[in-house]
C-alpha cells in the first residue's frame, strides 16, 4: 500500500444516488504525459497491490492517476449482487468524464479489462492506449455460464443468485442471473472490436481463472495493428509478484512515452 491508501477516499455522486469512491493523483507533468486510469477486477478494490504499484509509478513520473471502486465494491455504495457489466461500464465512463482531462491510458485488471474495452469503444477520443492485465472480456458467458452445471443453472433460475464457493475458504461470491443475462448485451469476443489504439496485454500462462488464450482471442479481434501480447509462463491470475509489477509499470511507462509523441485523434 502507498501512503495515499490510508487517506479517506473522495466521492463522486451518481444521478441515482449511488456514490463512487475514488483516489486521484493530479498531473505534475505539465500535460506532457497521458493520465492513467486503473479499473479493478471482479470483487477487487482500489487498494489492491497493482493499483497501489501504479500509483507509485505515476507519482514518480508526475502523471495523473485515478483509481476507483466499482459499484458494490470496496468503499463505493451498492450491493455487489446488484452490479452488472453495463452498470460498471457506465460508472467508469462517469469517472473518466468527471475526473480526468485529456488523453488517458486505461489499465484493466481481469474484469476491468472488459470494462476498459467498453469505455474505449464509448470514448475513443479520450483513450491514448490500453493495458490489460489478465483481461477477461466475456467472462460471465465463457467462464461462468458455460461451466455451470444444470443444477447451478436451475438454482440461478429459481433464486436469481448462486453462491459460488471461494477457492481459499473465504466467503462465497454471489453470482446473480441478472449479471449473466445483462452481460450478453456487452459481449465483445464474438466479432471485430473497433478499437485502433495501442494495446498491451499481459497474461500469465499459469492463470487458473482466465485462460491465457483469452489474450490471443482478444488480440485477434481488435481492429488496430499496434497490439502486443506478453505471456508470463509462470504467472498466475493476479500477476502481483515484484517482477510482474515491474513489468506492468514498465509497460505503462513505455506506452505513456510513446503516446505522448502521438496525438489522439
Amino acid at each position: 500500500m502507498t501512503p495515499s491508501d490510508s487517506l479517506p477516499p473522495e466521492i463522486l455522486a451518481r444521478p441515482d444516488g449511488a456514490t463512487i469512491a475514488y483516489r486521484r493523483r493530479l498531473d505534475r507533468s505539465g500535460g506532457k504525459l497521458p493520465g492513467v486510469v486503473f479499473l479493478g477486477g471482479f470483487t477487487s478494490d482500489m487498494t489492491g497491490i497493482k493499483a497501489s504499484a501504479l500509483d507509485g509509478v505515476c507519482d514518480r513520473s508526475g502523471q495523473a492517476f485515478l483509481r476507483f471502486d466499482h459499484f458494490g465494491h470496496g468503499m463505493s455504495s451498492g450491493a455487489f449482487r446488484d452490479g452488472t457489466i453495463g452498470r460498471w461500464a457506465d460508472d467508469a465512463l462517469a469517472v473518466i468524464d468527471a475526473l480526468t482531462a485529456g488523453p488517458q491510458i486505461l489499465v484493466g485488471s481481469s474484469m476491468g479489462g472488459w470494462i476498459m474495452l467498453l469505455a474505449a469503444l464509448a470514448r475513443p477520443r479520450r483513450v491514448a492506449g490500453l493495458v490489460g492485465v489478465a483481461a477477461a472480456p466475456d467472462f460471465t458467458e465463457d467462464l461462468i455460464w458455460a461451466k455451470t452445471t444444470p443444477e447451478i443453472r436451475e438454482r440461478l433460475r429459481m433464486d436469481g443468485v448462486w453462491l459460488e464457493p471461494s477457492a481459499d475458504a473465504g466467503p462465497p461470491t454471489p453470482i446473480a442471473l441478472r449479471l449473466i443475462e445483462e452481460a450478453r448485451r456487452h459481449l465483445l469476443l464474438r466479432g471485430r472490436i473497433a478499437i485502433d489504439r495501442p494495446v498491451r496485454l499481459l497474461h500469465g500462462m499459469a492463470d487458473p481463472d482466465v485462460p491465457w488464450q483469452t489474450a490471443l482471442r482478444l488480440a485477434e479481434r481488435l481492429q488496430g495493428d499496434d497490439v502486443v501480447v506478453t505471456l508470463i509462463k509462470d504467472g498466475d491470475h493476479r500477476l502481483s509478484r515484484d517482477a510482474d509489477l515491474e513489468l506492468l509499470g514498465a509497460t505503462v511507462a513505455a506506452l505513456s512515452e510513446s503516446s505522448a509523441l502521438r496525438p489522439v485523434r
